[in-house]
């Protein structure tokens, strides 16, 4: 991980509701650095304060400057990582902006909707909000990462939005809420592959996922862990499934 560094300007510290601060935006593989600041201005403008970077093609330009105007705090803070893995490896539950439909992409809610399950696990819980490349998008490797997608509706004759729009909606949109609920503290990434592991060697056990057919295995897995993630597992729940898997292990092999 590579840390930004000041970009000029006085850091001001500004009070927000708790769960803002644990809401990232992440920005994916992103090529003009004009995006990155109006960025960094659009959640600063609606009281977020946390802006990551995967891959960037360039990051702290004088384009990234003037488009952040005097977001240049959030600038000087921003985390930029290598790889995505390492982005989300503290995230709980992570959810990718999309404007491609389509059921191979998992569950696909509306923004409205789908700022409601965001705040709610907000509120014990980090969050990671994933924006694509300008041109592409999220690619299907980082789809996979999502408990669930967000869309923002728009005319299907032009429904393609600039990054840095997409970012200042969602963060809006998350702003103007406030919901009494709230989910518990759940279990972390590294965590949740641990027990999939587990699960995934115990189905083989059973021989429920046939030998060799690598696809559907990796169907089933993806959407165990959708499920998972969506329904955000509490440390209880994280040892009763590994106890369970672990118990049929045990009478399939005295068997």
């Amino acid at each position: 991980m590579v840390k930004g560094s000041k970009a000029g300007g006085r850091e001001t510290i500004a009070k927000t509701p708790h769960w803002k601060g644990n809401i990232s935006f992440i920005l994916v593989g992103t090529k003009e650095p004009g995006n990155i600041g109006a960025s960094a201005r659009a959640i600063k403008n609606m009281g977020f304060t946390r802006l990551e970077l995967v891959k960037p093609l360039s990051f702290m330009t004088d384009e990234t400057k003037r488009m952040a105007c005097n977001a240049f705090d959030i600038l000087a803070k921003t985390q930029v990582y290598r790889n995505l893995d390492d982005a989300l490896r503290e995230k709980t539950l992570v959810v990718g902006a999309t404007r491609r439909l389509g059921k191979k992409r998992g569950l696909i809610l509306p923004l409205e909707e789908g700022v409601k399950k965001i705040i709610a696990s907000a509120k014990k819980n980090r969050v990671a909000i994933l924006f694509g490349r300008e041109d592409k998008g999220l690619d299907n490797r980082e789809v996979e990462e999502c408990g669930f997608l967000i869309t923002i509706p728009s005319d299907p004759s032009f429904p393609s939005l600039n990054l840095a729009q997409s970012v200042l909606l969602v963060a809006y949109e998350l702003s103007r809420k406030s919901y009494r609920g709230q989910l518990p503290r759940t279990v972390t990434r590294p965590e949740l592959q641990i027990l999939l592991q587990h699960i995934n060697g115990t189905l083989k056990l059973l021989e429920y996922i046939p030998r060799g057919n690598r696809d559907l295995e990796a169907r089933i897995m993806r959407n165990l862990k959708h499920l998972a993630v969506r329904a955000g597992l509490t440390n209880w729940e994280l040892k009763m499934l590994h106890g369970i898997a672990g118990q049929i292990k045990k009478k399939v092999e005295e068997d």
